[in-house]
């Protein structure tokens, strides 16, 4: 695999492959999106302290220690319950160590207020983000092209495919957040985006 930069200096801090030893596939453009996801989310959450984290920036926009948290959820819930059929890891070993002062609220729940209410451990909610990432990341390794076609039928949903959910959960619902948590950063005159 080659790697180079892009050659705009604001670029230059965000790797781009070009596969040489195998064909480009539906599972490994899947699996790039989501590294460079994951990598732009923790990223763009350099730099926040748990001042930063906390912020209420006003109007309906949450804290980014509410933002992340409900980014990494999302994508924990989505890839393990609605995917795979299994219980999330925040149900399981993380949920007391995954650095929530309390649950968030289950869908259509108040999440403006949880956002404001709720205390976040950077260190620990960071570290239960990396497991979020290495599951999913074992999930899309564990799939075959035709996997990404299995139709799932998701009560408030509907009818999609694996590829969709997987789509929506590691790439663009955390991306959206991301914008979020950039932007707010950017009201605390902080660096937003890593690039």
């Amino acid at each position: 695999m080659t790697h180079f930069a892009a050659s705009n200096d604001n670029l230059a801090s965000i790797p781009f492959r070009i596969q040489k030893e195998s064909p480009v596939n539906s599972i490994s453009v899947l699996k790039e999106q989501i590294k460079g996801s994951h990598d732009i989310m923790e990223g763009t959450m350099a730099g926040v302290d748990p001042a930063a984290c906390h912020h209420q920036p006003g109007g309906s926009a949450h804290p980014i220690g509410a933002t992340y948290a409900h980014a990494v959820i999302s994508e924990d819930f989505i890839v393990n319950m609605i995917i795979r059929g299994t219980p999330p890891l925040i149900m399981g070993e993380w949920g007391a160590k995954a650095g929530l002062s309390e649950p968030p609220p289950p869908p259509g729940g108040d999440l403006l207020a949880w956002s404001n209410r709720v205390q976040i451990d950077l260190d620990a909610i960071k570290k239960y983000a990396q497991a979020v990432y290495s599951n999913t990341d074992s999930y899309v390794d564990s799939l075959k092209a035709e996997d990404l076609d299995r139709e799932l039928d998701v009560p408030g949903f509907g009818k999609h495919s694996v590829n969709y959910y997987l789509s929506v959960a590691a790439i663009i619902h955390p991306s959206n957040h991301c914008g979020e948590i950039a932007a707010i950063k950017g009201t605390q005159d902080l660096k937003g985006y890593p690039f």
